[in-house]
């Protein structure tokens, strides 16, 4: 069983190790984002309407962040970019303690995600270079279950300093960790595809990811399935609240379901599905349908066994559609300018946090969580005609 366990992630090379090591450290300290609501409220004092311009700079942070990270891997190297993002995120962070004027907190938050997001197209890009063809989308799994595995490590560790330190070693710890993840770039990692200055022109004349319209079909239904996955991480918590009945440790309990069935079980489907050589829209439009499918089963009625049958759905709708549509954008992307391109795909994500969360929360305050989850639903399944309308382009 543990040679089985193991087998998927065999053939990998060591810089995608090396990178996933980076992500876990970075992600894992990360611990200022989900207290961040907590601290602005208790810590600083700031009113709700306040908390909630400081998330909107967050939003606008992110999509700058991505967009310039994504033209900078293109210019200068992914290389370069990862490693002056995550030092540069760390002297922010460092010096986002000091900020208690509400002002230059949203100036500080917006600079903070904009040098932190900039990371994220130049790891898929590097991802591209350090991995083979034939265990691309395994690579892409592995960084993901690295930045699932610290997402759910850093919270629990930025409860415990809350409680037993304070909220200002949060953003000191979450300095040293972008410290050392940069430094491990630096000693550990190289640059494989070199930018050369002669190729610039050449660069210039490959398609931008804008101009590409079965890309901008992929990039919308992306940011409907994005805009809906944002639901569980925001306004379903609520319903569990509310609807459920259940308390902070049983919703925390529900979430972890999400992240420890992705930690056994992502890296050994995904190697599974790899090695029947499917279509990766087919795949995406599968785990979209289970996504969908997820919504429908909670809008049924305010029962728990409902819910776990719905968190598992999405947890499988993950698996899916995920790693393989990251795959696709990598397909998708030419040398020279896949920088532009996944920055787009991250971009995606990045609208998807500033609209789902609160558009999601507004429409179950004025038509009840049951209707929010049947436009979930629907909204899922625009997303797969869209995506096998694509899927029969790119078969033609």
């Amino acid at each position: 069983m543990f040679k089985k366990l193991i087998k998927p992630y065999q053939g990998l090379s060591r810089e995608v190790w090396y990178l996933a090591l980076t992500t876990l450290i970075n992600r894992t300290g990360a611990m200022v984002l989900p207290f961040l609501s907590l601290y602005l409220a208790n810590f600083l004092e700031f009113t709700v309407p306040q908390v909630g311009w400081v998330m909107s700079f967050y939003g606008f942070g992110s999509v700058a962040g991505v967009f310039l990270g994504g033209k900078l891997s293109d210019k200068v190297g992914y290389y370069k970019v990862m490693y002056i993002s995550l030092l540069s995120t760390g002297i922010v962070f460092f010096a986002l303690q000091y900020v208690t004027d509400f002002s230059l907190f949203c100036l500080g938050i917006f600079s903070l995600t904009l040098v932190a997001d900039a990371f994220r197209p130049a790891v898929w890009v590097a991802l591209d270079d350090y991995s083979k063809q034939e265990n691309r989308t395994r690579s892409v799994t592995l960084i993901r279950l690295a930045i699932n595995l610290g997402f759910s490590m850093g919270p629990a560790l930025g409860g415990l300093l809350i409680t037993y330190v304070s909220y200002q070693s949060l953003f000191w710890v979450d300095a040293l960790t972008c410290f050392i993840a940069g430094l491990i770039i630096i000693k550990y990692l190289r640059q494989k595809t070199q930018v050369k200055k002669e190729e610039e022109e050449e660069i210039k004349l490959k398609k931008s990811p804008y101009k590409d319209g079965r890309y901008l079909i992929f990039w919308f239904a992306m940011f409907l399935i994005g805009f809906t996955f944002m639901q569980y991480f925001s306004t379903i918590p609520l319903y569990y609240s509310q609807q459920l009945g259940l308390n902070e440790d049983k919703i925390g309990l529900m979430l972890a379901m999400n992240g420890f069935l992705i930690f056994l079980l992502e890296m050994p489907v995904v190697n599974s599905l790899e090695k029947g050589k499917l279509d990766n829209l087919k795949i995406v439009i599968a785990g979209t349908f289970l996504l969908m499918l997820s919504f429908f089963v909670i809008s049924v009625s305010p029962f728990l066994g409902l819910a776990i049958v719905g968190i598992i759905f999405m947890t499988f709708g993950e698996m899916l559609g995920f790693p393989f549509s990251n795959s696709y954008a990598l397909d998708r992307s030419k040398r020279g300018n896949q920088g532009a391109y996944m920055a787009m795909y991250s971009m995606s994500f990045s609208f998807a946090h500033i609209l789902g969360p609160n558009l999601g929360m507004q429409f179950s305050s004025a038509f009840g969580f049951e209707s929010t989850w049947v436009l979930m639903g629907a909204i899922c399944f625009v997303a797969c005609i869209i995506l096998l309308v694509l899927q029969r382009k790119e078969a033609v």
